[in-house]
């Protein structure tokens, strides 16, 4: 079978690299019968039995006797009176909303085995397992034809989701529909094959049936619809619909359309198919539970089960922290190296500020500022360089004349500007004017007119795109843009966009239509100066592939290193390249394959305290107790607390008063984003808040080593940086961070480059199948480091050491961990309680944040977020409310739902720690409001002060050394007014903060750096 890409046929020199890649999935990660592929429980097994479930599906089996159940991500059997679940699919696979064959012997389902979801049978007993579709697609929601013969199903495969049909004798397929909405959860007719279906057609969605190729509109809606099921007679039509707030089932009667609701008062429906064991009783999934109603009668009965699945927890040795390092060391975190045009000289950023290294010669120190300066590049002649600084309080562009040294402003836009690139003719300059959120944000590519000033826009807005190269003839800009898949679900593969610079359109290109390069950021396209080739990364290494003029590709790409590359950038004469070798510098003949090292003159050292004083706690919360100490003194030693002791006087030590104010430990924020381009205020925001350490689930890793090299060693205030690379993710993506691996070899790279740079976790995301996840997560231990993801099984099964988010971003289209209407059930209380892997919730971020915001006005008049960011942010955030409420009419009603799950979560024994995924809420102030709605959740402030403090501390790793204020830890510490153990608002009113024995002000961290 020929593979088709959603825009054109793939070359025939790629086909035998498509199937050789589909033979290698399906050897390395394909399903097996469950029976051969159940693990032996070992001493450290955790037998946990699942009685309730999150968002599962049921089937009906034709003879009535028997339930197919998909309960988290596993194909379970069991009779349908109830009772005792039995696997028939392993762990592995992903398998969700199972349908039963006309006889009853077999069962469809998609599963996510090989890396996309495709459709696959497998008999009643678990036995002969079939996949039925492959490819670069995902399949979904199958259901069989009444003859037996075909099964329908759902599909990207035209490049939105129709309605196929695929042969089971030869595995032929056909398109049912071509929609240009989205049509899916396709359901067949047991009498005459009729086809009802969803489908987002803009004029009119909703319901739709069709009769022998002709599509007829059952009924319309605007919600967000789901599993459209017959009844018995195949005279009516069931469907759920979410509204924003509740969560429904219908019946429509096929004549004549009406319409009828089958709700209970708050029930929370889960979208998947009813089934009916006659023409009146049917049964569906809602609130946990397997229900039987009947039509026109009140009420309902559950059908419990009991399913039990095994985790097999191992502990490893975790990375070791020598906080107490004070040795010279050459930096990691050099982000942006551009080579010269003639070859001979390398520009970077690191620790803050931009440098020239002549290769094999000396280093030249550009700026030397507390500001950010980041992403320089060359001019055409070598004469000067371009670069982003915040030294105005915001990234505008700079240029500097090499000779003199001398700065000038080019920008000053409201908008932060990012990724300059000089023209060829060096007339003009290309950038991106960014949203507010930077990493996560847009860019619109921008023209600068040097001489004038004068700005153009020339392309829409593109989500996180790579840093732009300009074609030889200056006609062309050539950058890396996400396509999505289908307008259905956002993920997709990068490609190589390639604007015109005189308004004429633009266009997709790809080396590989079967793999998406490397992270987006500046790891290519880039047009090498002759014009004849394009540089990229994909895989982990560096690539080249032929093109023409135009930019469209005219060979087959040339892989150039076997070690991992990043960052590449081409010398004038198209024949060298530099590249980041993981931690450091290297260029390669392009077309010899020579290459050597160069050497970076340029050293840092961590910045330790150097003092001895004591600090006179009124009441101190040493991170452990419920209640406080009084007047006890904390004596700091250099960086480390020396010792606690009963208040007493000293003569000759200087003593910092607290005895009006608590002291606590340094708070910890558990899941932030960031980039350089918030500038220096970055550190101050987080400092001031009191956090002296953030963990980073997601990061370019030499933007994040940049951050922590310039905090640990004092260039910038800032707290400790525990980090990661990339998103480590399957084979589609979306965001510019997101990174893909799914081959052998390209993991090995990875975790080498974890280790040689220092990650403190690896986060892999939500397109990563489990097989592969299950390698890494191996692999990450061997080298002591922990692993974070979205799921929770089976990645409890296989010793995933955290889940991030109580809902976050699913590929399913649904959560596995909380409802459309924010509730979670047991099934996920039980696997995160009793596996003992830590929760970072986030859930200021499912809209906590802005209903405290609306609850408590003094929230937005915090002194922190007012000093240190702009009035405009400010005032939009103040002003966003309403416009959510609108988008998601049960933004606040349905909240309450979360609270429960968290304490919960909390009752169960479970793991939990506070983070936000900020930027999309404000850094700093959301940690603070994630520890309020904690509170409001029904934790005491105690318990959501350790979720901040010590129980952070254990989850990354580090609580011999921070999260406590114990004899011999780390000096990180915070002096607040108030009482925080009584009222959780309190722990924002900071005087001082400590880290590292080092003491801050509040009113210096607010202070803008002249």
């Amino acid at each position: 079978m020929i593979l088709i890409h959603s825009k054109e046929q793939i070359p025939m020199r790629q086909i035998s690299f498509i199937s050789l890649l589909n033979i290698l999935l399906l050897v390395l990660f394909s399903c097996s019968d469950v029976k051969e592929n159940t693990e032996i429980a070992n001493s450290n097994s955790i037998a946990v039995t699942l009685k309730e479930g999150t968002n599962m599906a049921v089937s009906l089996s034709p003879d009535k006797k028997s339930l197919a159940l998909d309960l988290q991500g596993t194909i379970w059997v069991m009779p349908t009176s109830g009772g005792k679940a039995t696997p028939i699919t392993d762990e592995l696979g992903d398998c969700h909303e199972p349908t039963w064959s006309p006889d009853g012997e077999s069962i469809a389902f998609h599963s996510y085995k090989d890396g996309n979801y495709h459709i696959w049978t497998i008999k009643k007993d678990g036995s002969d397992l079939k996949q039925i579709t492959s490819g670069l697609y995902d399949d979904r929601e199958p259901d069989w034809s009444p003859s037996g013969e075909t099964i329908v199903f759902s599909s990207d495969r035209n490049g939105n989701y129709d309605i196929w049909e695929v042969q089971l004798s030869n595995k032929s397929l056909k398109s049912l529909t071509q929609s240009i909405g989205n049509d899916y959860s396709p359901a067949v007719s047991s009498i005459d094959g009729q086809i009802v279906f969803v489908s987002e057609r803009v004029k009119a969605p909703g319901i739709y049936i069709s009769i022998k190729g002709k599509e007829n509109l059952l009924t319309a809606s605007d919600k967000a619809l789901a599993a459209p099921s017959w009844n018995e007679n195949d005279d009516s039509v069931t469907f759920t619909a979410y509204d924003g707030e509740n969560s429904n089932m219908y019946i429509a009667d096929v004549e004549t359309g009406e319409v009828e609701s089958l709700t209970i008062e708050s029930e929370d429906i889960f979208p998947f198919r009813t089934n009916w064991l006659n023409d009146s009783t049917y049964l569906y999934t809602a609130d946990g539970k397997i229900k039987k109603s009947i039509l026109g009668k009140d009420g309902f009965q559950t059908i419990d089960f009991e399913a039990t699945v095994n985790l097999n927890r191992n502990s490893y040795a975790r990375k070791t922290y020598n906080f107490d390092d004070d040795e010279k060391h050459t930096p990691m975190g050099i982000m942006g190296p551009v080579v010269s045009p003639d070859g001979n000289s390398v520009a970077f950023a690191a620790l803050g500020n931009l440098y020239v290294q002549v290769i094999g010669g000396e280093l030249t120190q550009l700026t030397d500022d507390i500001f950010v300066d980041i992403d320089p590049d060359w001019s055409p002649d070598g004469q000067s360089i371009v670069f982003a600084s915040d030294r105005t309080g915001k990234m505008n562009l700079w240029m500097m004349d090499l000779v003199s040294k001398e700065a000038k402003q080019l920008t000053d836009i409201k908008e932060t500007t990012l990724a300059p690139s000089f023209s060829p003719d060096g007339k003009s300059i290309a950038f991106y004017a960014t949203d507010a959120r930077n990493v996560w944000g847009r860019g619109v590519l921008s023209l600068l007119d040097v001489s004038s000033g004068e700005i153009t826009a020339i392309h829409d807005p593109v989500f996180v795109p790579s840093k732009p190269s300009w074609s030889p003839d200056g006609r062309t800009m050539a950058l890396m843009a996400i396509q999505p898949a289908s307008t259905r679900y956002r993920e997709g593969m990068s490609e190589i966009l390639l604007v015109s610079v005189d308004g004429e359109g633009y266009r997709y290109v790809s080396p590989d239509s079967t793999r998406t390069p490397g992270m987006r950021s500046k790891n290519g396209p880039l047009w090498s100066p002759n014009g004849t080739k394009i540089a990229y990364i994909q895989d982990g290494v560096l690539w080249t592939v032929p093109v023409d003029a135009r930019g469209e590709i005219k060979g087959i790409p040339k892989q150039l290193t076997k070690e991992l590359a990043a960052k590449p950038s081409w010398a004038g004469d198209s024949k060298t390249i530099v590249y980041l070798a993981t931690d450091h510098l290297k260029k390669i003949n392009v077309e010899t394959g020579e290459d050597e090292d160069i050497p970076i003159e340029l050293e840092w050292k961590p910045q330790l305290g150097e003092s001895t004083y004591v600090i006179y706690a009124g009441k101190l919360f040493n991170g452990k107790d419920s209640t406080y100490l009084e007047n006890m003194d904390i004596l700091i030693e250099n960086h480390r607390i020396k010792e606690i002791v009963p208040h007493q006087e000293y003569t000759n030590m200087t003593v910092i008063d607290a005895s009006d104010n608590v002291v606590m430990p340094g708070l910890f924020e558990m899941h932030t984003h960031q980039h350089a381009s918030v500038g220096e205020r970055l550190g101050r925001i987080w400092l001031s808040n009191g956090i002296t350490s953030v963990r980073e689930p997601g990061a370019d890793p030499y933007d994040a080593l940049e951050r922590k090299e310039a905090w640990s060693s004092g260039t910038r205030l800032g707290p400790r940086e525990f980090f990661t690379g990339g998103l480590t993710d399957g084979g589609r993506i979306y965001y510019g961070l997101a990174n893909s691996v799914i081959h052998g070899p390209h993991m090995k790279l990875e975790m080498e480059r974890a280790k040689k740079l220092g990650y403190d976790l690896i986060k892999t995301y939500v397109r990563m199948p489990d097989s592969i996840q299950k390698e890494i997560t191996m692999a990450a231990h061997d080298i002591g480091i922990p692993v974070s993801s979205h799921e929770i099984f089976p990645s409890t099964k296989y010793n995933v050491d955290a889940v991030e988010h109580i809902r976050g971003t699913s590929r399913r289209g649904y959560s596995m961990k909380q409802s459309a209407m924010n509730r979670t059930y047991d099934d996920v209380i039980q696997l995160i309680a009793q596996s003992g892997m830590n929760i970072t919730p986030t859930i200021g971020l499912q809209g906590g944040f802005f209903l405290m915001m609306e609850k408590d006005p003094r929230l937005i008049k915090n002194k922190q977020l007012n000093a240190l960011y702009s009035s405009d942010y400010v005032n939009k955030l103040a002003a966003a409310m309403p416009g959510i409420r609108a988008m998601r009419p049960g933004y606040g009603s349905n909240f309450d739902n979360i609270y429960k799950t968290m304490k919960n979560i909390i009752n169960a024994g479970g793991r939990m720690t506070a983070g936000t995924d900020s930027p999309f809420i404000p850094y700093g102030t959301s940690l603070h409001v994630e520890m309020q709605l904690f509170v409001e959740a029904g934790l005491s402030p105690f318990q959501a002060l350790q979720t901040a403090t010590i129980k952070s501390a254990e989850a990354v790793g580090v609580d011999k050394d921070l999260g406590s204020l114990e004899a011999g830890k780390l000096a990180d510490l915070v002096i607040v007014d108030g009482d925080p153990l009584n009222n959780i608002t309190d722990a924002w009113n900071i005087t001082t903060v400590i880290k590292n024995g080092i003491e801050y002000e509040i009113d210096e961290l607010l202070e803008t750096p002249n």
